[in-house]
């Protein structure tokens, strides 16, 4: 049998046999919930920040360049540590959702950094109240400040929108029991759901990896039962949602946000132009992309109408083949390496060093990420493994990510980070990087055809379904300004664009109307899905580019990841000749899906 090696924290090796996988060592941050460094840390960044609210506060302003940068220097080492605490405490309750120990460690870490951030809070206030001429003249005297221009501007993006001093800081102290409570319930409560199929009671990820089952009937059975689960809790979902959605637009309204999107654009860096350009182009694309694939399958289903389940049903002749870890390792390793060598160098410590988590286990998350942590240590990656060609996928989306993440952290704790229009722009050229490698490699027409419909769908999951959901987010919170909206008005709202967006082939019933609930990005951070299709279409562009064009661009690529935040995104894409205000830009992106279906079609006609 064959075995693969990961090293722990100590250093020693663990053999796993293929059929386990690996699980988090998170002891390059702490080797446990009660190291002392933890407390060690805390307490030294409470000093630290104390020492310079004492120092500082209220005389930010007078400063010369050297000074601002110096104390911008102390600003980012003292939020380095806080993230370092938090991350952590993140990652750990991430997969230990249902433990109390866990979930009271978890808050009381986000208590704790938040309380010692908040003496820091003065920086990016006091220096939002400095003119602009004088902020420009400070950088062009000092170059130590100047290394933080890209900060400084993404920073100073919100001054126009800032509040008084004690309003900021009672918005973000209060934080904890409102906004953030709200969040911990929906964490807590969706980690708690369990789906009755069969005589066996499944965790959400188990429930819903069974809606890709060839098996009609089985999959009629899960998702009655999902329906059924959530609306036993849909009073409470629908409190959540109302109660942040006015959270939200009390604060928008405060600090001046025209619409809604506003502030999350401002984030990201992107003007709403340019995102409703995104949205209108994936909009006006629905007939030739979801609604024309989605006839196609329903043909291959052998079925008048699809149900909701059957979304993401295998095509009838799709090969079951599902993956071991080790080979879905082996293939992202050689398709990353092949564009580019130093990117399999970053990925082989992942799996080497225990820094994915792979296991499928009650309790932990559903979903997939990379969290970055900090720049002094190294993300850590996780995924739910079942074996399929989508997880084969999410991996390489995810290891993406962490390729990205590495790069970029030279630029320090500050700079490191990308606004989420361009956070997508390397995990989802990972996965097309591996696509490509499973298509050239599959000498089965059957296989190939399976592979390209499932590339298909994924586009659309990316592209269609993430504009539908901002389009149910834009009208929930535009109709909250007007009073609390019901269970009925939600699962109206979401059916509506749901039916506009999947298109004639498919009948939606009264059970999926609650499916909305679940989706997490709804409530961690409004509007966070548009990102998700403003990286895909990115990514296409420059994947038909470099296709078109390979000289060069895996240095040019490489760069874009290196620079982290400290561009924006008409200034990354400048060297490839791009321009994302162009509607042309995500026509071009989108044509690529388009191309697909017409290379589905082609295969059925031949097989």
């Amino acid at each position: 049998m064959r075995v693969t090696a990961y090293a722990t924290g100590t250093g020693a090796a663990i053999v796993l046999e293929e059929h386990e996988l690996p699980r988090w060592d998170l002891s390059d941050l702490y080797a446990g919930p009660d190291d002392p460094r933890i407390e060690a840390d805390l307490d030294a960044a409470a000093r630290e920040a104390e020492a310079l609210e004492r120092q500082h506060r209220g005389r930010v302003a007078g400063l010369d360049g050297d000074a601002l940068a110096a104390l911008v220097a102390a600003f980012e080492a003292v939020s380095e540590r806080l993230a370092r605490v938090g991350s952590y405490a993140q990652l750990l309750f991430a997969v230990h959702r249902d433990d109390g120990h866990v979930a009271r460690f978890h808050q009381r870490i986000r208590e704790r950094t938040t309380e010692i951030a908040n003496r820091l809070l003065f920086v990016t206030l006091e220096i939002n109240r400095i003119e602009d001429d004088r902020i420009e003249a400070l950088l062009t005297a000092s170059p130590a400040l100047a290394r933080y221009r890209p900060w400084l501007r993404r920073v100073r993006a919100f001054r126009p929108h800032q509040l008084a001093d004690e309003v900021e800081r009672i918005l973000r102290e209060k934080d904890l029991t409102g906004r953030g409570a709200w969040v911990r319930l929906f964490d807590e409560t969706t980690a708690a759901l369990r789906f009755p199929v069969d005589g066996r009671e499944l965790t959400a990820a188990e429930a819903f990896d069974l809606l890709q089952e060839p098996d009609r009937e089985l999959r009629r059975r899960v998702a009655e039962a999902i329906s059924t689960v959530l609306a036993g809790r849909i009073d409470l979902f629908v409190r959540i949602t109302n109660t942040l959605a006015k959270d939200k637009e009390i604060e928008d309204r405060w600090r001046g946000f025209p619409r809604p999107i506003s502030s999350r654009n401002l984030a990201n860096e992107v003007e709403d132009e340019v995102v409703d350009a995104l949205v209108a182009a994936v909009r006006e694309a629905w007939p030739r992309l979801s609604h024309r694939y989605y006839r196609i399958k329903a043909r291959l289903l052998g079925l008048e109408r699809l149900a909701h389940y059957d979304r993401n049903a295998p095509l009838p002749d799709r090969p079951e083949r599902r993956w071991s870890f080790a080979e879905a390792r082996d293939l992202v390793l050689e398709a990353f390496g092949a564009f580019a060598p130093v990117m399999r160098e970053i990925l082989e410590p992942f799996f080497a060093r225990g820094w994915i988590d792979a296991a499928v286990r009650p309790g932990k998350d559903a979903g997939a990420f990379c969290h970055p942590t900090v720049p002094s240590v190294h993300p850590y990656v996780l995924v739910n493994w079942r074996g399929r060609v989508r997880d084969v996928l999410t991996l390489a989306h995810e290891l993406g990510h962490a390729v990205h993440q590495t790069l970029a952290r030279r630029r320090g704790f500050l700079m490191s980070a990308t606004p989420l229009t361009l956070a997508e722009t390397a995990s989802v050229f990972g996965e097309q990087l591996v696509l490509d490698r499973l298509l050239a490699d599959e000498p089965d027409p059957a296989a190939r055809r399976a592979l390209l419909a499932g590339a298909i769908e994924d586009d659309l999951n990316t592209v269609v379904r993430q504009i539908a959901f901002c389009l149910f987010e834009t009208e929930v919170h535009e109709r909250r300004r007007h009073g609390e909206l019901s269970a009925e008005e939600l699962g109206e709202i979401w059916l509506s664009i749901q039916r506009e967006s999947l298109g004639p082939a498919f009948d939606l019933d009264a059970d999926y109307a609650v499916w909305w609930s679940y989706i997490p990005h709804f409530v961690h951070v409004p509007f966070y899905v548009y990102a998700y299709a403003f990286g895909d279409c990115l990514v296409k562009a420059l994947y038909d580019l470099w296709r078109r064009e390979p000289e060069g661009f895996p240095e040019k690529y490489l760069a874009l990841l290196e620079a982290g935040g400290t561009l924006r995104h008409d200034e990354l894409l400048a060297p490839f000749g791009l321009d994302a205000r162009d509607p042309d830009f995500w026509r071009r992106g989108l044509a690529v899906t388009e191309a697909r279906i017409d290379a589905l079609e082609r295969e059925l006609e031949v097989g």
